[in-house]
């Protein structure tokens, strides 16, 4: 089977091409402008990305809106239901590293992989219309939609950070903010008309749409050359600009460029994973059991969708906003701020939901969203900032893999403290183990650089 996307780039006339290093060493490769390597801007790879994410991110933050309705249908306990997401979570995070190890290798072109993946996230979608034994759910949701769904993921940002080395932290904010508040239309029709009888007609609805939206930005995505920067602005002077580039004075280039051997082995990489697997484990009990724990304080389905909806559209918004914030006052400080709101939203749900309070909910969930909901967006930061440039797309592919371990976590562990201590006890940890991970945020530093070192100012 052949991929459009796998075709070459439109030839373009000789061009003076020339590579330019920064007083940081990184390269640049410059002479060469975003039309005349694609024939129209490089925002189109932008949006492609975009719609993309938007489709893709239906199968996990629109999960807690089937589950219940997969529960009446076959009488399978809830537990049984979600660790279906935990086992999803785990393919759609793993397959980030080898995908981007196989792109960067030449063998797994944008285009393929993110087609790949429409085909596999329709497949999961259509599973959960259809499939009649938990193993088929397993098979056809969890490990082919996960993998789907990651391929979708790890190429469209990692095409964004390709085509945006100036706007990096913007742009892939947005485009990962799309992956969850893409699920809110979804969400609101699942509450309002999803049951056991509309099951397979609404979620098979739900699969085509994703299949034709995410195929068709699939075959026109591209790759620029390797180190491209646009022709506007200056790399060499805005690696150096405070004005223009306000980043520069908070968030430092790295030392040294990492591969991802040497990133494994790195005492930092380590306090970064075990963050992301404690934000991960937050987020993903919030989607998996906060609709159960509405529904069991004697709240509608309307409810538990508004709290959802928000926890996703909010998560979305969110990254943007923290990743406009990150340029300005620093990755480390964004993301440990991230990780104390969202730890304090544990508690706010709790209280809201234990003395039913509809606009506490309402606000936890959005607190929710703010906080662990955005830490994927600023782990791209931080691992081009820490590592450098040369292999990013493989050590976020490393780093992102802790979302896997998130989900035994925040899924398989927090079954047993819900069934032994109940809600109270579960988002209490819930709250704890964000908090935890603020406090390891705010010791993380640049490997190889001193801590007594000053920013340049």
């Amino acid at each position: 089977m052949s991929f459009p996307s796998a075709t070459p780039l439109p030839s373009v006339p000789a061009i003076a091409v020339q590579e330019l290093r920064d007083v940081y060493g990184r390269r640049y490769r410059v002479g060469e402008s975003d039309r005349e390597l694609l024939g129209r801007s490089r925002g189109w790879m932008f949006w492609l990305s975009w719609a993309a994410m938007l489709a893709a991110g239906i199968q996990q933050y629109g999960f807690a809106a089937i589950a219940p309705t997969l529960t009446q249908a076959y009488g399978w306990t809830f537990g049984e239901v979600v660790l279906s997401l935990g086992l999803w979570t785990v393919c759609q995070a793993g397959v980030a590293f080898p995908a981007a190890r196989l792109r960067d290798q030449g063998k797994l072109p944008p285009g393929a992989a993110v087609v790949t993946g429409a085909v596999l996230c329709a497949i999961g979608l259509a599973t959960l219309g259809h499939a009649t034994s938990l193993p088929v759910v397993f098979l056809g949701y969890s490990v082919l939609g996960g993998i789907g769904t990651g391929l979708v993921y790890a190429t469209c940002v990692g095409t964004v950070m390709k085509w945006f080395p100036d706007r990096t932290a913007a742009r892939v904010g947005a485009v990962s903010g799309a992956f969850a508040y893409g699920c809110v239309p979804f969400v609101l029709a699942a509450g309002a008309w999803l049951d056991v009888g509309s099951r397979a007609l609404l979620l098979d609805t739900v699969a085509a749409v994703v299949l034709v939206v995410i195929a068709a930005a699939g075959v026109l995505l591209r790759d620029p050359p390797k180190h491209w920067w646009p022709i506007h602005p200056e790399p060499r002077a805005w690696a150096l600009d405070k004005v223009h580039n306000r980043s520069v004075s908070v968030n430092r280039p790295a030392v040294r460029q990492y591969r991802p051997g040497e990133v494994l082995r790195s005492r930092v990489a380590v306090a970064m994973y075990v963050i992301v697997m404690l934000a991960a484990a937050v987020l993903l009990f919030d989607l998996a059991y906060l609709s159960t724990f509405i529904a069991a304080r004697g709240a509608g389905p309307m409810l538990a969708a508004a709290a959802l909806s928000v926890l996703a559209g909010v998560t979305g918004a969110g990254r943007v906003l923290l990743g406009w914030l990150s340029d300005r006052l620093g990755r480390r400080r964004i993301l440990r701020l991230a990780m104390v709101t969202g730890g304090v939203a544990q508690f706010v749900l709790l209280y809201s939901g234990e003395h039913r309070h509809a606009v506490g909910l309402v606000l936890g969930a959005a607190l929710a969203g703010l906080g662990n909901g955005c830490c994927y967006s600023l782990l791209v930061g931080l691992v081009r900032e820490y590592f450098g440039e040369e292999s990013v797309l493989q050590n976020f592919g490393v780093l992102y893999s802790a979302k896997a371990a998130g989900a035994v976590l925040g899924i398989g562990l927090a079954a047993f403290v819900v069934s032994t201590h109940g809600y109270l006890g579960a988002f209490a940890a819930a709250g704890v183990l964000s908090i935890a991970g603020a406090v390891l945020a705010g010791r993380l530093s640049q490997p190889g650089r001193p801590n007594l070192l000053p920013i340049a100012r």
